[in-house]
């Protein structure tokens, strides 16, 4: 088996091969050697290549029973805390470590008590950096320090608590940093808190020959009425729509459900109870369309997703790359689609500035209009723009009529 010659010994291949997987992903292929002979690694890497079980076995290989936490997975949300922590369980079956996960949203108290026995710990910087303040994680042991999705937890405002748990644990250590983008405060940590670290790079495993993008440049007051017309037409499979913000997945996903399409929606708003609930419903297909912000769109595995539409276009391509990243896996086709309205437009021109990107312009074909039951709070409005004249009154949403003519798109 391809996995053994890496160096992996056999109560870890043997969950490999039980779990299928045939043969390493390229990230695996280049990291797993140098992560068991213990050396640092920063590796770019994006969602789906396979970065989990890379440092999974390296963790599990040089952890023992019952020897306290000897290794610290730093992750940016919650959902991929759980994901990480349930890969961990499953691959060290044969080893038995005692895997705890640590996160906000739920009571600490459990937490606590797990954290006596831990052998390995996945968790937030938030909720870690809570159990440091209470002296209720012991990190002197930690041989081994995973930071996860790095680019994303520093996006998130999280550097501080994670240089403040970084320095809870040895100097002498392992550590191993994953991140999509290598981002110039990934460097600064890098160079900061890690020696000598080897450089990996590898492409995530969505195939961009399976992977169709396509715009539609939309009026403002039919926008979700495309949406659902063409969740009714497209023949898919699992379906993932963005929205740039709590309220608007609120929106579109209750009035999906009032269109008649089963949706969940899912963002930091929800407590954790709810948004594992979503997930669970959502990856066993009892929700076909899950509606979401961009914290679903890093890391989780989410397999059969055949269909992205960005309800709302993201702030940068790096958020659109790492958003149609969820389908297109594993050999698999899919089709990533992007509603431009008016307020798009500027974000849509940063996305364009991706010469990698290829997204053609699809004609708005008839729909019909659908009847908005629940609306989306306005947002808030600081007062009148002093250009307009005494008792005229500005008139928010309304598209301006002029058509949106991307640079590139539509003429590759």
């Amino acid at each position: 088996m391809k996995f053994r010659k890496l160096g992996i010994i056999e109560p870890i291949v043997k969950v490999i091969h039980e779990e299928g997987f045939e043969e390493p992903s390229e990230i695996q292929d280049k990291t797993i050697p140098s992560i068991i002979k213990g050396k640092d690694i920063i590796a770019g890497s994006a969602t789906g290549s396979g970065k989990t079980l890379a440092f999974a076995a390296g963790i599990i290989q040089n952890s023992v029973k019952g020897k306290g936490i000897q290794a610290l997975i730093l992750t940016p949300t919650r959902e991929l805390t759980v994901q990480i922590t349930k890969e961990l369980i499953k691959f060290s079956k044969y080893k038995h470590l005692q895997v705890v996960s640590v996160y906000g949203g739920v009571s600490i108290n459990p937490q606590m008590d797990a954290l006596r026995t831990a052998d390995i710990v996945v968790g937030t910087p938030g909720r870690l950096t809570d159990h440091i303040q209470r002296r209720t994680i012991n990190l002197s042991g930690v041989k081994i320090l995973v930071l996860d999705e790095a680019d994303r937890m520093l996006d998130m405002g999280f550097q501080d608590d994670v240089e403040t748990i970084i320095r809870q644990c040895p100097q002498k250590r392992q550590t191993l940093l994953f991140s999509a983008t290598i981002t110039n405060d990934v460097s600064h940590l890098s160079r900061k808190y890690m020696a000598s670290p080897v450089k990996i790079s590898a492409e995530t495993n969505v195939d961009p020959s399976k992977l169709k993008q396509v715009f539609y440049d939309v009026p403002d007051n039919i926008k979700f009425s495309l949406l659902v017309h063409l969740l009714k037409n497209e023949h898919s499979g699992l379906v993932m729509v963005f929205c740039n913000s709590r309220k608007t997945a609120d929106f579109v996903s209750k009035n999906l459900n009032y269109s008649g399409i089963n949706s969940q929606a899912i963002h930091g708003g929800f407590p954790q109870g709810k948004r594992s609930r979503t997930m669970a419903n959502f990856n066993s297909a009892k929700a076909h369309v899950l509606v979401c912000t961009d914290v679903a769109s890093r890391g989780l595995d989410i397999k059969g997703v055949s269909h992205i539409y960005n309800y709302d276009i993201p702030r940068d391509s790096k958020d659109y790359i790492h958003r149609i990243g969820r389908t297109a896996r594993a050999g698999k086709e899919g089709k990533a689609i992007s509603l431009l309205s008016q307020r798009d437009y500027e974000n849509f021109s940063r996305v364009e500035r991706d010469n990698s990107l290829r997204v053609e312009r699809v004609e708005v074909p008839q729909v019909e209009r659908i009847r908005i039951q629940w609306r989306e709070k306005p947002r808030f409005q600081r007062g009148p723009r002093r250009d307009f004249k005494k008792g005229q009154r500005r008139e928010f949403g309304k598209s301006s009529g002029r058509s949106f003519r991307p640079r590139g798109f539509g003429r590759r």
